[in-house]
């Protein structure tokens, strides 16, 4: 193999999607999600038991919503955070969405009952104007940016004083062996999920568990909100540590 300047192997993002970086991230995880979008609400619910359901909605009343608030939600792709975010501001209320994968994007837009205003865009460089909204959501879509530090200044920026942010997303138990027992689970079944769907789907949730292992720990995401800005920031542990809110104020 060839090896890059700074003398590691060079990866390719082709086969190992969940090592790539900076742009190289951007193009291969777009692309992958493209790929699986008409089955991802499918395997979704089948390796959550459709869970991720309740815990949006637990995440969406941590945010003190009120009606008529205006609230964005980031990586929202297919839309599921966006029902109970309307449900939360009301009719009157201003909800968008966005996401970088127009297949996802697509999916959403069908489900109408939200009707929220969903626009293609990147989460670390979002098209909308400072101090615009009282909340920020995102759903599993931290892990998948390729600055998570910039991300998270993103969603600072968008915020008016006192609103707040929060994300949902893959972590690793704190329990050794609840620890052990879920990177078999992860490793093992979610992949034989993926691959009842076919190659696409498969390679997706591969990449799923592996980049969990590569993602930052709860204290790292944590300090990277603070750097961002936020305060009073906490986490909240599901489905035995499998997975994490974070949630933050600006002031």
């Amino acid at each position: 193999m060839k090896k890059t300047s700074n003398c590691a192997t060079e990866v390719n993002p082709e086969a190992a999607p969940w090592l790539a970086q900076g742009g190289e991230k951007r193009r291969v995880v777009q692309q992958m999600f493209a790929a699986i979008a008409p089955s991802y609400d499918r395997i979704n619910g089948l390796i959550t038991f459709s869970l991720h359901h309740r815990w949006r909605q637990i995440a969406v009343r941590s945010l003190q919503l009120q009606p008529g608030d205006h609230v964005l939600d980031v990586c929202c792709g297919t839309g599921d955070f966006l029902e109970p975010l309307r449900n939360a501001v009301g009719a009157e209320g201003h909800l968008e969405g966005s996401d970088f994968c127009r297949p996802m994007l697509e999916i959403a837009q069908k489900k109408p009952h939200h009707r929220a205003h969903l626009s293609l865009a990147d989460a670390c460089d979002l098209p909308y104007s400072s101090s615009r909204f009282d909340a920020v959501t995102v759903g599993w879509g931290i892990r998948n940016v390729p600055d998570i530090d910039q991300a998270h200044r993103e969603a600072f920026r968008v915020l008016k004083p006192g609103g707040r942010f929060v994300s949902l997303d893959t972590a690793q138990p704190r329990n050794p062996i609840l620890r052990a027992v879920s990177r078999w689970i992860s490793g093992t079944l979610i992949p034989w999920f993926g691959r009842r769907f076919g190659h696409e789907a498969s390679r997706a949730y591969k990449y799923l568990p592996e980049s969990t292992l590569l993602f930052k720990s709860r204290v790292e995401i944590q300090a990277s909100m603070e750097a961002a800005g936020f305060r009073n920031v906490t986490t909240r542990d599901f489905f035995f540590g499998n997975i994490c809110l974070w949630r933050g104020e600006k002031p």
